[in-house]
């Protein structure tokens, strides 16, 4: 789900500061530090993958940010968690292989087991999926 889909322009959103600083100037800096709500003024497309946000900053200035740099806020002005797309798109085999573990193996017989292989590999790659 594309944040085009969550929120519109004139929307208002919050930005993470943390995520983003490296490179903002100073000026806009003090902008966020002053105020991080900020309204949506248009988007962007960024690097041909992503939509980048035009934000309108408490000093009247427009910046761009990428999508997460921002935090969503609903109409009451509260933090809208965000919701990790790859957990959107789980299902029961990789739920039921992220709860594998693996214990190491002594006996040969173990060793050469394929179950406890494939266990093993599934354990060592989970972190890259």
């Amino acid at each position: 789900m594309s944040i085009l889909d969550k929120v519109k322009i004139g929307n208002y959103v919050q930005v993470n500061l943390e995520l983003s600083k490296d490179r903002l100037t100073k000026e806009t800096i003090d902008a966020i530090n002053i105020s991080s709500t900020c309204k949506i003024s248009d988007f962007r497309i960024t690097d041909g993958k992503g939509i980048g946000v035009i934000l309108q900053l408490s000093n009247g200035k427009e910046q761009w940010f990428f999508e997460d740099e921002i935090d969503l806020l609903d109409e009451n002005g509260n933090l809208i968690k965000k919701i990790n797309d790859k957990k959107e798109n789980s299902n029961f085999i990789l739920d039921f292989l992220r709860g594998l573990n693996y214990e190491n193996k002594n006996k040969v017989s173990e060793l050469l087991n394929p179950i406890n292989f494939f266990i093993w590999l599934f354990v060592s790659l989970q972190d890259i999926f």
